[in-house]
């Protein structure tokens, strides 16, 4: 009977992770953040808007990205990590997503490295210390909803630059 429930449990667990990281809505990215992290703000958003971007410019399927995570030497908690989650698929399970032990320098509220395991090409984002007050203060005075179309809509230099920092290897041809 205790194996049984353990199946049942991982079954839904699963079922309900592979429905949930197809969010498509701010609604759904909304109720699966609340679900994995206990609550949504700006961070989170910001951690799916940089998730979603990396995916796109790297031209990655789920799975295929490894994310390492750097908080800001003042940011009150690594929450974009949590955002960074869903949006790629990467988990710490996985060994895929990482939260590094050492902050990222000084001016900066956070910093992800993420790589396309399948091509190597990987892209440096560095969120910028003055995000922070926006972030804030849509924290403060919005709702989930507002938090999220709030950081979806800002500039992007204002949210975050992004770098590649390596190319796939070469061949060699034979």
């Amino acid at each position: 009977m205790r194996n049984f429930k353990t199946i049942v449990l991982t079954v839904t667990l699963l079922a309900s992770f592979s429905v949930a990281t197809r969010a498509e809505t701010p609604e759904e990215w909304i109720t699966l953040a609340r679900r994995v992290h206990g609550g949504f703000g700006s961070y989170l958003s910001l951690g799916i808007r940089i998730g979603l971007d990396a995916t796109e410019q790297l031209k990655a399927k789920p799975r295929e990205l490894d994310v390492t995570y750097y908080d800001g030497p003042s940011t009150p908690c690594p929450c974009v990590a949590d955002g960074l989650m869903l949006a790629t698929g990467a988990t710490p399970g996985q060994g895929s997503l990482r939260v590094a032990p050492t902050k990222s320098g000084k001016g900066t509220f956070g910093v992800a490295i993420i790589r396309n395991k399948r091509t190597g090409h990987t892209l440096r984002y560095t969120i910028p210390a003055t995000a922070r007050a926006s972030l804030d203060w849509w924290n403060k005075n919005r709702d989930e909803r507002g938090r999220f179309d709030e950081v979806m809509k800002a500039p992007e230099a204002k949210m975050f630059q992004r770098q590649a920092v390596s190319t796939a290897p070469t061949r060699k041809a034979t």
